[in-house]
C-alpha cells in the first residue's frame, strides 16, 4: 500500500416500466433501455418497522466520526441507502443489533468505492494490504495495524461494539464473512489488473466472494437471535444453498451496479462482461445470457430450499426464510439506492428520487432444471437429487 493510499484509508475517502433513468445529455446504458425481469418466486416487499429510526441513527454516528470529508463525499455516501438495504435483507429483529449492521453497511461501502474509485493507487497490492490489516483490526482491535483517521477511528468502534455483542462462533463467522468479502475484492482487482477478463468458470466461482455473503448473512441471523448448530449451519446442502443465494445475489448486482463503473478501462469484472469476452458480444447481448444463468441457480435455489424445508426445525426454517429475504431484499433496494440509479460517472450528485422501475416475471428465462456446464456451480444440483 502506498502512503496516499494508506492516508486515504485512515481518513477520507478518495474521490413506462424497466426504464434505465437517462437525462438528456447523459450517455445510455451499454445493457440497454430496460433491466430485464426479474424471477423471484420469493416473499417480497419487506422492510424492518425501525428502519427511519435505524437511518437517523446511523447517519448520526457517521457525521459523529466525521467519516465524510465534505458535503459531496457525505451525499454519495448516504446514496448507498445502506440502512435500506439493511432493513429489507433483515426485516424483523432486534433494533439495535441491525443498528450495528447498517453502521458497518456504510463503513465498508465506504471501502468498496475506494477499491472501486478507478484510482492509480487502488491497485492489488493496495487492496490486498488493506484487506489484511482490516481483517487483523477485526480480529483484535488493539493491534494498531492502520493508520489514523476517521475512518479507522470508525473501524475500531465498530470492532469493540461487534466484539461485546457477538458470542465467539458468531465472531468468527462475522471474520469468514469478511475475508470473503476481501478476498473477493482482491481477486477482482487482480484479474482486472491483468487487462483481460477470466474464464466464465473461474468468475462464477470466485467473483461472487467479494459481495459478503456470509458477512451479512451473520448479521441476520444475529438480529433475529437464530442460532444454528455449527453441523447444521456448515452441512454441506446448506452450505450450497448459501452460495447459490450470494451468485443470485451477485448477479443482480452486476446488473443494476453495471452503469456505476461503465467507464473504466479495462473494463470492469462483472458477470456482463465475462460473458460479452466469452461470447464476443455486446454488454448488451451478452445481458439474456447472464439473466440464464442467474434464472437456473434461482430454480435450484427454490428447490433445494424447499426440500431442506422438509423435517426442518423451528431454527433452521427461520434460517431458510432469511436466505429468501436476503435475495429479495437485494433486488427492492438496489432498485431504490440513487447509488446505481443516479451513478457518479453521470451525475454530480446522487438524485434522492432516482430508481429502477423493475419487473418481476413468475417464470424463468431458462427452464432448465438441470446443472449448467460450469463445474464451479453444478456440484449444487447434486443435493436436489439426493
Amino acid at each position: 500500500m502506498t502512503a496516499h493510499a494508506a492516508a486515504s484509508l485512515g481518513g477520507a475517502r478518495p474521490s413506462p416500466p424497466g426504464v434505465r433513468p437517462s437525462p438528456p445529455g447523459l450517455r445510455p446504458s451499454r445493457l440497454g433501455a430496460r433491466l430485464p425481469a426479474f424471477y423471484c418466486p420469493l416473499e417480497r416487499g419487506l422492510v424492518h418497522p425501525a428502519a427511519k429510526e435505524v437511518e437517523a441513527r446511523a447517519v448520526e454516528w457517521l457525521d459523529g466520526f466525521g467519516l465524510y470529508p465534505d458535503p459531496v463525499e457525505r451525499a454519495w455516501g448516504l446514496a448507498t441507502r445502506s440502512a435500506d438495504f439493511s432493513s429489507r435483507i433483515i426485516p424483523s429483529g432486534n433494533a439495535e443489533a441491525l443498528l450495528l449492521f447498517t453502521q458497518w453497511n456504510y463503513w465498508a461501502n465506504a471501502v468498496d468505492d475506494w477499491q472501486d474509485s478507478g484510482s492509480d493507487e487502488v491497485g492489488t497490492d493496495a487492496v490486498v494490504e488493506h484487506g489484511v490489516r482490516l481483517l487483523r483490526t477485526i480480529e483484535d482491535p488493539g493491534v494498531s495495524v492502520l493508520p489514523d483517521g476517521p475512518m479507522t477511528r470508525a473501524l475500531v468502534d465498530l470492532v469493540h461494539r461487534t466484539h461485546a455483542a457477538l458470542g465467539p462462533f458468531e465472531l468468527r463467522r462475522f471474520t469468514e464473512g469478511t475475508r470473503d468479502w476481501l478476498l473477493g475484492a482482491a481477486w477482482r482487482a487482480a484479474q482486472a489488473g491483468t487487462g483481460t477478463m477470466p474464464a466464465l468458470n473461474d468468475f462464477v466461482a470466485m467473483g461472487p466472494l467479494a459481495n459478503g455473503t456470509r458477512f451479512s448473512l451473520t448479521w441476520s441471523d444475529v438480529v433475529r437471535g437464530n442460532r444454528l448448530p455449527p453441523d447444521v449451519l456448515c452441512s454441506p446442502p446448506l452450505t450450497a444453498l448459501t452460495d447459490a443465494a450470494g451468485f443470485v445475489v451477485s448477479a443482480d448486482n452486476d446488473l443494476f451496479s453495471y452503469d456505476k463503473d461503465d467507464h473504466l478501462e479495462p473494463r470492469e469484472v462483472n458477470l456482463v462482461n465475462v460473458l460479452a469476452a466469452q461470447e464476443d458480444c455486446s454488454p448488451a447481448e451478452a445481458v439474456p445470457l447472464a439473466v440464464g444463468l442467474r434464472d437456473r441457480v434461482m430454480v435450484l435455489f427454490t428447490a433445494l430450499r424447499t426440500r431442506l424445508e422438509q423435517g426442518a426445525d423451528e431454527e433452521l426454517r427461520c434460517h431458510l426464510s432469511a436466505l429468501g429475504h436476503y435475495v429479495a431484499g437485494c433486488i427492492a433496494w438496489q432498485s431504490r439506492a440513487p447509488r446505481y440509479a443516479s451513478p457518479r460517472n453521470r451525475f454530480e450528485l446522487p438524485q434522492a428520487q432516482a430508481r429502477f422501475a423493475i419487473r418481476f416475471t413468475d417464470v424463468p428465462s431458462d427452464t432448465r432444471t438441470g446443472p449448467p456446464d460450469l463445474p464451479a456451480l453444478a456440484s449444487w444440483w447434486r443435493w436436489v437429487r439426493n
